[in-house]
C-alpha cells in the first residue's frame, strides 16, 4: 500500500510542478496580451478548465503527502517537508492567487497580472521543492 501512496504523491507532485512552470512562463503571461472586451471571458473560462485539471490533482497530493506523513517511517523528514510545502501551496493558492483571479475576473489591470505573475513564483518555488523532494526519494530508493 505505501508503494501505491508513494506513486501517487510523486506522480501527481511531478504533474503540478511541470503544469505550474507552464502556468507561470507561458499562460500567465498571456493574460497582457488579451484585449478587454474578451479579457472576463477568458478568466472565466481559465478559471473553470484549470480547476478541472488542478483540484484533483491537489488533493491527490495533499491526501498522499499526510499519508506519508503519518505511515511511513521511511524518508520521514523528506515527506514531512513536502507536506508543509503542500501545505503552503494550498495557502498562497487559496489565499492569493484565487483572490487575484476573482478580481480579474471584474477588471482587467496590468498591476494585478504582474501581480498574479510575482506571486505565483511562490507556487512554483514550492512545487519544485517538493519534486526535488520525490527525486530525491528515488535516488535513494534505487540502488
Amino acid at each position: 500500500m505505501l508503494h501505491i501512496i508513494l506513486t501517487l504523491n510523486l506522480f501527481s507532485s511531478f504533474f503540478l510542478c511541470g503544469l505550474i512552470w507552464t502556468i507561470q512562463l507561458v499562460h500567465y503571461p498571456t493574460f497582457h496580451h488579451i484585449d478587454k472586451t474578451r479579457f472576463s471571458r477568458h478568466i472565466a473560462f481559465h478559471g473553470f478548465r484549470i480547476s478541472l485539471i488542478v483540484i484533483p490533482a491537489m488533493i491527490i497530493e495533499l491526501v498522499t503527502s499526510t499519508a506519508l506523513v503519518l505511515i511511513s517511517i521511511p524518508f520521514f523528514n523528506f515527506h514531512f517537508a513536502g507536506l508543509i510545502a503542500v501545505i503552503a501551496i494550498w495557502i498562497t493558492t487559496f489565499f492569493v492567487q484565487v483572490p487575484l483571479h476573482n478580481s480579474l475576473s471584474q477588471q482587467r489591470s496590468k498591476y494585478l497580472i504582474r501581480k498574479l505573475i510575482r506571486t505565483n513564483w511562490l507556487r512554483t518555488a514550492f512545487w519544485t521543492f517538493k519534486s526535488l523532494l520525490g527525486i530525491a526519494i528515488l535516488f535513494l530508493l534505487v540502488p
